[in-house]
């Protein structure tokens, strides 16, 4: 094997660092979001519950055009289970769950989850996501037809009492349109 000369190293290496580094500038930081698709025909309101450390909050609404995505949250996930209300703007329905949390029909973000009639918000049922504790995750809004499995899914275990406002388990057919 022979050796490059002195300079020619020099020029190598020069190079490959100016590679590593014009490539590392442009790499940017892994996205880590909480992401929605609506995967329907119709335009659809989201509203989304969330357990941080300040507590719960509920948020909404973002309207996201049929067959495209939106970020709902940006940045690592905080928590392992999110909950989600969605509404079918243009043939009407809904995807909702028995996780009752506040919501109200303008734009909101709401702190807490108890005594939402009391507070003036509406009392909303929304599916429960569990996100298997990943950095980030995207659900995926589908007509009724297309979310129905083959074959019955297996019963869930109850939750412990620390996942939320829950007040039964979700069915895994919640998050279908009704």
């Amino acid at each position: 094997m022979t050796a490059l000369p002195s300079n020619t190293a020099r020029h190598l290496f020069v190079v490959l660092a100016g590679a590593f580094l014009l490539c590392t500038a442009f790499a940017g930081p892994a996205r880590a979001d909480f992401r929605l698709c609506n995967n329907t025909g119709s335009r659809v309101g989201v509203a989304i519950g969330y357990k941080d450390a300040d507590g719960w909050t509920t948020e909404g609404w973002w309207n996201i055009s049929a067959r495209s995505c939106d970020t709902l949250l940006r940045g690592a996930l905080v928590a392992r289970y999110y909950y989600i209300y969605a509404v079918d703007y243009d043939r009407g329905g809904e995807w909702s769950g028995k996780a009752y949390m506040c919501s109200r029909e303008k734009e909101f973000t709401i702190r807490g989850t108890d005594d939402c009639l009391a507070r003036g918000y509406d009392r909303t049922g929304y599916f429960e996501v569990d996100t298997t504790e990943q950095r980030s995750w995207t659900v995926q809004l589908t007509d009724n037809a297309e979310q129905q499995p083959d074959r019955p899914l297996p019963p869930r275990v109850p939750p412990g009492p620390s996942r939320g406002p829950s007040q039964a388990p979700s069915n895994p057919f919640e998050g279908g349109k009704r």
